[in-house]
């Protein structure tokens, strides 16, 4: 039978009260351990189904698409909890404000079009991703994880706009959501990201 590493939730790297008053104690805890914890196990049911239909000689399209669902649900939601610190807010510095700058150019430009993305009327995520094919970057606007992603491109700022991340707080307010992000955004992370994708395609 074929094998597969299975998933784990990753904690917090914060206390769940840490980004209060912006993001509630009460909603992190259901987001990471309810929310999270469920594309990790809708993850690793998928990869089983798919090592079950290996050994069989068969194939199995749901578990593929569940794949595709979960395994990008638990990424996102990984980079995203990364993407928030008590220590956060403020405009990115260095080589990443540069490099904003150059593709959309000015922050401003980048961070109106960041909350557009946002704002997408089904919800879902609004990504600073890096496009190896073009070499820049570049905001999407992805529903259910996966649909309206950029093959290759690789997230480095996530922001989760689904409604289990902020109703609970801010009702239909999402506008009130994205700029409680913005006040708790952590840029270092973001950078990391950035670089790590400059240093692999560049």
């Amino acid at each position: 039978m074929s094998q597969y590493s299975e998933a784990e939730l990753p904690p917090l790297p914060y206390d769940y009260d840490a980004l209060e008053p912006h993001i509630s104690e009460q909603v992190l805890t259901w987001h990471h351990d309810t929310h999270h914890q469920g594309y990790v196990n809708g993850l690793n049911s998928a990869e089983e189904s798919l090592a079950d239909a290996r050994a069989n000689g068969e194939g199995d399209a749901s578990a593929m698409r569940s794949v595709s669902h979960n395994g990008s649900g638990h990424y996102l939601h990984h980079l995203f909890w990364r993407n928030m610190s008590p220590d956060g807010g403020g405009e990115p510095e260095g080589d990443l404000r540069a490099r904003i700058e150059e593709d959309f150019g000015s922050y401003e430009g980048w961070e109106a079009e960041f909350r557009a993305a946002a704002g997408w009327p089904a919800g879902g995520w609004a990504l600073l991703v890096y496009d190896p094919v073009s070499k820049q970057l570049r905001n999407l606007a992805v529903q259910k994880h996966n649909d309206g992603a950029l093959w290759g491109a690789h997230p480095i700022l996530a922001l989760d706009t689904w409604e289990h991340s902020y109703y609970y707080d801010y009702g239909p307010a999402r506008g009130d959501f994205v700029d409680a992000f913005f006040e708790v955004v952590d840029w270092d992370t973001a950078a990391e990201e950035y670089e790590k994708s400059v240093a692999h395609f560049e």
